[in-house]
């Protein structure tokens, strides 16, 4: 086996489907390919995949995938045709134009960071995307808010509760794998904007200490159940914020149910949306700030 190998894990059952990421002294380093999972394993532990979508669980998480951008996409156009009306009931000529809230998203993972940016693109979400080393995070934030002004913050990458600690306690950030990198991050956050609704932050990943999130003042976190997210939960709630009016508070059943790892994976707080549109439509020439 090489870098680059699809595998999965005998002795888990082949539940999760891994890319090779490096091999040092016959333990491999995995990278979940759908999920936000980092993890290792003795290589005789691992099984190469030749045909990835033959993986039950992984034919399983893609469909659910597949059927959250759609479901995206028809709200989308729903939203679009409801824009509509108002301007068809004041006779308006020009139409409106639309100012969706703008995302930065800091991904501490690259291949999860293109997918993230392709979807955004898809929805036609501002986004600017960093890849960068979770430690890394809390600076480049202090660096980044004040220049791009985003509207949404997205903190996201690799998580996992620490199986070797001596006495693994789940509310100690200690026993999680970069929980602490994401909380330093989102109080940096929450010190360039205080309120939870003139900046939207989603922060977490795979088992991540949802309530120190919440309490460092996240609007959405992950995971309450301890679970595996996957790796577009981030940016569906990221689009769905950009798409949810600044009148409108987004309904957090839907939100929530709409992801793809559930109740169990993401959790948050009553939020604002943060779209607008403005008139008149032919007078924008240049994209206006959020």
């Amino acid at each position: 086996m090489k870098q680059g190998d699809l595998v999965v894990r005998n002795s888990y059952g082949g539940d999760v489907l891994f890319r090779i990421a490096a091999i040092t002294h016959r333990t491999a380093v995995l990278k979940g390919t759908d999920y936000r999972l980092l993890a290792d394993a003795p290589v005789d532990d691992l099984a190469q995949v030749a045909d990835p979508e033959r993986v039950g669980a992984t034919q399983q998480v893609r469909i659910k995938a597949s059927a959250s951008v759609l479901r995206m996409e028809r709200q989308r156009r729903e939203a679009e045709r409801q824009e509509e009306r108002p301007e068809q009931a004041a006779g308006q000529s020009q139409g409106y134009f639309e100012l969706p809230g703008k995302v930065l998203h800091l991904d501490g993972d690259g291949i999860y960071m293109r997918k993230s940016m392709q979807l955004y693109g898809q929805m036609r979400v501002p986004a600017h995307g960093v890849h960068i080393h979770e430690s890394q995070m809390p600076e480049v934030l202090h660096r980044l808010l004040p220049q791009l002004r985003p509207d949404i913050v997205v903190i996201t990458g690799h998580d996992g509760v620490l199986k070797h600690q001596p006495q693994m306690d789940l509310k100690s950030l200690a026993s999680y794998k970069n929980s602490q990198h994401f909380v330093d991050a989102v109080r940096v956050a929450r010190d360039y904007e205080k309120t939870r609704d003139g900046l939207i932050v989603v922060a977490g990943a795979c088992q991540s200490h949802f309530e120190a999130l919440l309490h460092a003042g996240a609007n959405f976190a992950s995971s309450p159940g301890r679970i595996l997210i996957h790796a577009l939960d981030p940016v569906y709630i990221a689009i769905k914020a950009s798409y949810t009016p600044i009148r409108e508070a987004m309904n957090l059943p839907e939100v929530i149910n709409g992801t793809i790892s559930g109740i169990d994976g993401v959790g948050g707080i009553e939020t604002l949306g943060r779209y607008r549109v403005g008139l008149p439509k032919r007078a924008l020439q240049t994209q206006l700030p959020g």
